[in-house]
């Protein structure tokens, strides 16, 4: 059995639903931990029963503290800071063996068991996933601007190891957790790049189909595409590798029935690969929560500065690099 958490609001509720159809359909060997961080969420993924979920009020972890940085916090800023927080909440209350905390706007393709071979071979105690940005002066701004390792894939079980290592980093997001860049700070996620430097049993995912994503597929490009999915190739080595998930972060609604990818690639043959089967599965759920009345805004803001959240709902968004990133919606309802 895989244990996975994630958290998200009614505003992220059709890309985590979505996340858990991407796992069911792959596996049926897994357990899904989901907070949910506004009554709405909670009340319609408990009325879908899903069979592989457990569904937990965003009450049951807040303590004064955290509802101290909850007014203080953007709602993006304060999901980061507890980040660590429902990881130890799985852990400790539910008594996992482990937990693996996935970002909502994942997408499995494949089965991730692949992946958690890697870390039993291994024996690590913590796991964490680089953003494994290119050598590129742009890539090197963005490493410096958002660190080593991404948020989006990390493992952590119950040995000492890994609680010294979760413990700091929740103390570290109380502190801190804000979308700003500093030289050692960056929202939740630059505290990783400590993580091998403090802590022992800390393990970099290996495997380069866990954690593609748009700031890095242009280092890959489409091999072949096959039923279980897109297999890719390293553009630099050869080397090819099944696709497991994909982090669909940057995708902006131009409008209701358009929408900017933002993938990282001129490839047409490979976002077309691996952003058809999303899209097409997202409006798949945004028909399914139409019965709940849930609707969603075309606007993306997570930033509790005013200014940068502006540019993020209003600017942002229609910053097209390529116009094959551009999707009419309408083909996929």
């Amino acid at each position: 059995m895989v244990t996975f958490c994630t958290l998200f609001d009614s505003y992220y509720l059709d890309k985590g639903l979505t996340l858990y159809r991407s796992l069911e359909s792959c596996s049926d060997d897994f357990k899904l931990y989901i907070f949910c961080f506004d009554d709405k969420s909670c009340e319609v993924l408990k009325d879908l029963q899903l069979k592989h979920a457990v569904i937990v009020h965003h009450s049951e972890i807040e303590d004064e503290q955290l509802l101290k940085l909850k007014q203080e916090r953007s709602k993006a800023e304060y999901c980061w800071t507890c980040t660590p927080v429902v990881i130890e909440y799985v852990l400790n209350h539910y008594g996992e063996k482990n937990c693996t905390y996935i970002d909502a706007d994942l997408y499995f393709f494949r089965n991730p068991q692949i992946l958690f071979d890697e870390i039993e071979n291994v024996k690590a105690n913590v796991v964490i996933t680089e953003h494994r940005f290119s050598d590129s002066l742009k890539d090197r701004r963005l490493l410096k601007r958002s660190g080593k390792y991404c948020v989006e894939f990390n493992y952590f079980d119950r040995s000492e190891n890994a609680k010294e290592a979760l413990t700091w980093w929740k103390e570290r997001c109380a502190e801190w957790c804000f979308h700003l860049y500093e030289p050692e700070r960056m929202g939740d996620q630059k505290y990783l790049e400590k993580f091998p430097k403090l802590f022992k049993g800390v393990h970099e995912l290996q495997h380069l189909g866990g954690g593609t994503a748009p700031w890095n597929l242009g280092q890959y490009e489409l091999e072949t595409l096959e039923k279980d999915g897109p297999v890719l190739k390293e553009k630099k080595t050869g080397k090819t590798f099944p696709l497991v998930f994909y982090h669909f972060q940057n995708i902006r609604y131009l409008s209701e029935n358009m929408v900017n990818v933002s993938s990282g690639t001129h490839s047409k043959k490979t976002k077309d690969a691996i952003y058809r089967p999303y899209l097409a599965a997202i409006e798949k759920s945004r028909m399914e929560l139409k019965k709940y009345g849930i609707t969603f805004s075309v606007k993306k803001i997570y930033s509790s500065n005013k200014l940068i959240a502006f540019l993020q709902g209003n600017v942002l968004r229609f910053k097209v690099k390529s116009l094959s990133d551009v999707y009419k919606l309408e083909q996929f309802r």
